[in-house]
């Protein structure tokens, strides 16, 4: 369970009524919005007692315009031509902070351990991670996984994050491919170009967050409900389930789903009802429970005469799974015989057919942005 930032929220340079929840005030202290210290270590603990991990997400590379250590550490800030703390971006509600200071690295590790030792926390997502020095993220994971080894997402797509502690990234490049997919204007085969940068790029077995949406695209972007609207949304979200090296992302109200913009500097509450998306998820989240989807899995590509499908099995200790998405608007008749003549023929069940005996045959036909995963 990833919790956005709950600490106070700056009031000098606010936006909107509530501000945004990445200007922060206090490094160690609650939104009293929220509640208090203790109500929050009670739902680390429910969340545990639940089988969840909970992480928490941390603002490294700035504050608030307010925060404490404008006044009492001036030196943490870097300034802007005028000799004043200056904000990154147009992020004018934030003053970025100075990593060339070695007393501010310290601070904020200490800031980030109090979480830790006190609410018993199992990691971190890291708000622009790549903004902050490599150097700092080596001390500081290596320094408070000696108290706990936590879990450590950068919000970022920077190989260099995950050989100096980082578990997983963003998959940012992955997202952008899609979304050009979705309306269009690219292809399936344009996965594999992404795809295979991502493995010349990043360390071998680097994991990446896949996503559909998230609060930043949801806001700002129309995602999911205009970007991959509908049917659409569903080819790419097994995708982002099963693809290798992959943690999927189901952002708040996607399983619902929520049709429209969450507003980031106002009160703006999700009212589920429907749930409608929910047997969707489960099934992937089920499936994904399958050995063929174990990070050691071997991952092959089945190459089909069709540009519009993507396609591959995935193999781990007797256990397999074949995917196969449709990424276009119209039904796609395609060929698997060329390159995967042993799948021809093997029986498996059709996850999101109630499990039904599917027998794979030469000749496959998909709907638009039609989906199968077939587990064996």
């Amino acid at each position: 369970l990833w919790f956005m930032p709950i600490n106070p929220i700056s009031k000098i340079d606010r936006k909107g009524t509530l501000g945004s929840y990445y200007a922060v005030a206090n490094y160690t202290a609650i939104n009293p919005e929220f509640g208090n210290m203790e109500d929050w270590k009670e739902l680390v603990k429910a969340a545990h007692t639940l089988g969840f991990k909970v992480i928490l997400d941390w603002v490294p590379c700035h504050t608030g315009a307010d925060h404490d250590w404008l006044k009492s550490n001036p030196n943490f800030y870097e300034l802007d031509k005028d000799g004043k703390p200056k904000s990154l971006y147009d992020w004018t509600d934030t003053r970025k902070l100075n990593y060339k200071n070695p007393i501010l690295r310290d601070s904020m590790i200490q800031a980030m351990q109090f979480w830790v030792k006190n609410t018993d926390i199992d990691g971190f997502r890291c708000d622009v991670a790549g903004e902050v020095p490599d150097d700092f993220w080596k001390k500081c994971i290596a320094t408070l996984n000696k108290t706990k080894k936590l879990f450590w997402l950068a919000e970022a797509s920077k190989p260099s994050l995950h050989t100096n502690g980082f578990d997983a990234t963003f998959a940012w490049e992955e997202f952008s491919v899609m979304k050009d997919i979705a309306i269009g204007k690219k292809n399936a085969l344009s996965l594999d170009t992404v795809y295979a940068n991502i493995n010349k790029t990043y360390p071998v077995n680097a994991l990446r967050l896949q996503f559909t949406s998230n609060h930043d695209e949801n806001s700002w972007n129309k995602a999911d409900y205009e970007t991959m609207p509908n049917e659409v949304h569903a080819p790419f979200a097994v995708l982002t389930q099963t693809v290798k090296h992959t943690i999927p992302l189901i952002y708040s109200g996607q399983e619902e789903p929520i049709k429209r913009a969450i507003s980031f500097f106002e009160k703006d509450s999700i009212k589920f009802r429907k749930f409608e998306r929910s047997k969707f998820y489960g099934i992937l989240l089920n499936t994904r429970k399958s050995p063929a989807f174990n990070d050691n899995a071997t991952f092959v590509r089945i190459v089909t005469n069709n540009k519009n499908i993507y396609a591959f099995t995935r193999t781990y200790q007797g256990n397999n799974a074949t995917v196969l998405v449709n990424l276009s608007n119209e039904k796609q008749n395609f060929n698997i015989s060329a390159t995967n003549k042993n799948l021809i023929g093997v029986d498996g069940f059709d996850v999101f057919n109630n499990n039904q005996k599917y027998k794979f045959t030469q000749n496959i036909e998909l709907e638009p942005w039609g989906y199968r995963l077939i587990v064996y």
